[in-house]
């Protein structure tokens, strides 16, 4: 409890001094993507209203891209009234502590994968359940949709209000035990996964043994061998390094990351009519160029990765797909933390289309 106390405080302090422009910071400006320097204070320190957005990812993972992006619209918008900064590595905290944050007060806007949302509402974890999707078209579709609006802004009365979807591509897993080619020889292997029943759900039915680690612990739990495996997309593999310490990397998919962009309702219902709408529209408009930066990473991170010496294979997916359908029993059901039967339906109509 000291700990969480003093992760808020914190979080809070660095909040106060962003908005008053003053002292330097490790984030990434609004006018680019910085190294390390001050200037994620100082793009702020003659706007109006000067947010912070915090991610737990690399600066150069498409997540901050996306939102450093979104900074030079709302700038661009709003003729330097409002202005985003933009820090990922965890600075700020984990994806649960940047959710809090932004009830609290102490972050603006964040972007983030969808498992830390069950707790806010049980319409987001559709998107967990395994191999759902088959393409990247037919993820975007669901997301541009009238039932992927509804979920976006499933929590807005809650402290959050939906912006945007991002995303995060496809899943993988990687691990330095052997290559994964069926699901019989994921049996075992002590593997990372979010903090999320139906992700864990689904490694269990395949014999792994799944075990939830922040985001910021998997690397050296990779290097000291805590764990054998992790499962992300490739631009977060890459990003992340962690082909510095795993030799295997299997192509599975097994589940496709969108990553909403959220910003403080407090915050946002205090912003004039005028800059709502800027912020509103450049999240949207930034939404596509992020995508492309998915789109970009996953083959130039691929090809990074086989550089570097990691062994890549792509799995046939049926196996994995008839070893998970117990998953889609237990979880697609009119009960608190499964998938409404409802929404469930709404969202394959879109993917048949598609």
């Amino acid at each position: 409890m000291k700990k969480k106390i003093l992760s808020v405080l914190m979080v809070t302090a660095l909040s106060i001094s962003m908005l008053a422009g003053c002292g330097q910071s490790g984030g990434t400006s609004s006018g680019g993507v910085s190294s390390g320097g001050a200037s994620g204070a100082a793009s702020g320190s003659d706007s109006e209203y000067a947010m912070i957005a915090g991610t737990s990812t690399p600066d150069q993972h498409p997540y901050n891209l996306g939102l450093v992006k979104m900074g030079e619209l709302i700038k661009e918008k709003t003729d330097g009234a409002v202005t985003l900064d933009v820090f990922g590595n965890s600075q700020l905290g984990n994806e649960r502590d940047l959710i809090e944050g932004l009830q609290l007060g102490s972050v603006q806007v964040t972007c983030v994968s969808t498992a830390p949302l069950s707790g806010f509402t049980d319409m987001f974890l559709v998107f967990d359940l395994p191999f759902i999707f088959e393409t990247t078209e037919q993820a975007r579709a669901v997301m541009d949709s009238e039932v992927g609006e509804e979920i976006l802004h499933s929590v807005d009365e809650q402290g959050l209000v939906g912006l945007a979807w991002f995303e995060n591509g496809f899943r993988n897993v990687t691990n330095n035990v052997k290559p994964i080619t069926v699901p019989e020889d994921l049996k075992g292997i002590k593997i990372r996964t979010m903090e999320n029943q139906i992700h864990m759900e689904a490694f269990k039915v395949m014999g792994a043994d799944p075990t939830p680690m922040a985001m910021g612990d998997v690397f050296t739990a990779l290097q000291q061998g805590t764990i054998d495996a992790e499962e992300n997309p490739v631009p977060i593999i890459e990003t992340n390094k962690f082909g510095e310490v795993q030799k295997y990397l299997s192509l599975t998919g097994h589940l496709f990351s969108p990553a909403p962009v959220f910003i403080s309702q407090d915050y946002f219902n205090s912003l004039p009519e005028e800059y709502q709408s800027a912020v509103t529209e450049a999240a949207a408009e930034a939404a596509p160029y992020q995508r492309e930066q998915i789109d970009e990473q996953n083959v130039s991170g691929l090809e990074s990765l086989k550089e570097a010496g990691m062994e890549v294979n792509e799995p046939e997916k049926a196996p994995f797909q008839d070893a998970t359908k117990s998953v889609y029993d237990n979880y697609v059901k009119d009960a608190a933390g499964c998938v409404s039967p409802d929404i469930y339906q709404r969202v394959m109509e879109v993917v048949e289309a598609n």
